[in-house]
């Protein structure tokens, strides 16, 4: 064979051999990208010949799939619309899912490993059995209630936050976020309608694809001082300790003062850590957390969960909806040392002090429990096969973590408990149950109105636990933080009145 032969088939060979080396790669691969792509239109259709499962609370159905006449076959609903939807998440054909319907995708949609056994059933029967259904903690009072007076707040907000749960279990009972949206549209088998309901939800301003209960970090106010004051009765300061407060006070190496929201609140030289925060003082806790300093504002802070950057809620321990982490914030000079006007700032939930409502919440369950504990917030609570005989997974709740000791927690109750009854959390009292709280209002910005904020906890005549809840109104103005704890009791009443909730 001449040169120029044994070249062209020297080629040729090569040319084979990336060939053979391509195939072999798009098949061992990326053979399930491309199954599974969004471009694949088989896939699509095969997703939607299987019956989606349920997702339920309290015996209702909040997510199902009602059969249609076109090419796919299932359309996803939501007959709740608005009022669950930043728990559901929304399942469209295009766009990406979200929610619990992402979180659990694989089980609602028959594809789960757990659900072989119905698929390997349907080889013989010629059936295509539907998908799991999902079971959710929610209570459904609770959730109407937190829907519709977060809707219709007596100060007119128009974006804000609650999210109640159970300090026994961390079974998170309501989660409302607002504004909402209707998920509905966003399901359509119509893709350009889909597309364009999306796309005028992502251009609203107020933003109300965005789950403010999970997502949404804002500065604290007051609501910060439970932190500092767990802080405190751990560094040798009780209850009734006397700490420098006053009308103002100026940090050491800062020209600004630090006043109280009236003239009214403790205006003595010294006052209690109890009246502190009954009253909500400022001065006295700007003094106190520089009293105690950076490093044990920011441990205690971490305790309770600040900084923590991978929780997640949906099955314990599992994946499920991302939650922003809470921060403490910069408390240095730009040499390290610490700035005593920051942490004075810091102390009383301002400067860069940022929190979730969800984090609230957890505050306010570790103190609501004689232990202390903090248990591991879920939202989902049992998956059920699709003929509803077998469980696959039912929660067991588990301890996340245990900021406080139980003498702890038993002083900052009863502190809290003073701010209901005698401070400014009046507004969340409940007929027969013992409430606590902590009000917090807190700046946004020079120019805009305050935030208003209330972390809470509800319990029986034994003192057990029934709710926890954090309700903020993204700048209410004044006033704000009363509203806020007003919602928060008629959220915590509706969990009380709730089959479950006792």
């Amino acid at each position: 064979m001449n040169a120029p032969l044994r070249r062209v088939g020297v080629v040729v060979m090569v040319l084979f051999g990336l060939l053979f080396a391509n195939l072999n790669w798009i098949q061992a691969y990326k053979a399930d990208e491309y199954r599974t792509s969004d471009y694949n239109g088989r896939v699509q259709v095969a997703e939607y010949e299987r019956k989606r499962g349920n997702i339920e609370a309290g015996g209702t159905a909040l997510a199902t799939s009602k059969e249609t006449s076109g090419q796919l076959k299932f359309l996803r609903t939501y007959p709740g619309g608005a009022k669950y939807a930043h728990v559901l998440g929304y399942k469209p054909v295009n766009l990406a899912d979200t929610g619990i319907e992402r979180a659990e995708n694989d089980f609602l949609a028959g594809t789960s490993d757990q659900l072989l056994g119905d698929r390997i059933k349907d080889m013989f029967t010629g059936d295509q059995t539907g998908g799991g259904n999902v079971l959710l903690t929610l209570s459904k009072r609770a959730q109407d209630v937190a829907y519709e007076q977060l809707r219709n707040n007596e100060q007119g907000v128009k974006r804000g936050a609650a999210i109640a749960i159970d300090p026994r279990s961390g079974a998170v009972q309501a989660l409302v976020s607002m504004p909402s949206f209707d998920p509905n549209p966003l399901a359509s088998h119509n893709t350009t309608q889909a597309a364009a309901a999306y796309n005028q939800l992502e251009q609203d301003p107020n933003n109300p694809l965005l789950n403010r209960a999970f997502a949404e970090t804002l500065p604290p106010g007051s609501t910060f001082k439970v932190v500092v004051a767990a802080a405190a009765l751990e560094n040798g300061i009780g209850k009734s300790t006397q700490i420098p407060a006053g009308s103002s006070w100026t940090p050491p190496t800062s020209g600004t003062p630090i006043r109280n929201a009236a003239s009214s609140i403790c205006p003595e030289p010294q006052v209690t850590l109890m009246s502190a925060v009954t009253e909500s003082c400022n001065t006295g806790f700007a003094q106190l957390g520089v009293r105690l300093g950076a490093d044990v504002i920011k441990q205690k802070a971490r305790q309770f969960g600040f900084e923590q950057d991978d929780l997640t809620v949906g099955q314990l321990g599992e994946d499920g909806q991302a939650v922003a982490a809470s921060r403490t914030g910069d408390m240095q000079n730009p040499d390290g040392s610490t700035d005593p006007a920051a942490l004075a700032q810091s102390s009383i939930g301002q400067n860069n002090v940022r929190m979730t409502p969800l984090e609230g919440a957890l505050i306010a369950a570790s103190v609501a429990r004689k232990d202390g504990k903090q248990m591991r917030p879920y939202l989902v609570r049992q998956l059920l096969a699709p003929d509803r005989t077998t469980s696959y997974y039912t929660a067991d709740p588990r301890e996340l973590r245990q900021p406080i000791s139980g003498q702890v927690a038993a002083d900052l109750r009863d502190m809290m408990v003073s701010v209901v009854e005698n401070g400014t959390g009046g507004r969340a009292k409940i007929n027969g149950y013992t409430v606590g709280g902590k009000t917090g209002t807190a700046q946004s910005a020079p120019d805009r109105p305050d935030h208003g904020w209330f972390i809470g906890f509800a319990l029986d005549k034994n003192g057990e636990p029934i709710s926890a809840v954090c309700v903020v109104l993204e700048q209410a103005g004044s006033g704000g933080s009363a509203e806020a704890a007003r919602i928060a009791g008629k959220i915590m009443q509706a969990a009380i009145a709730d089959p479950g909730g006792r």
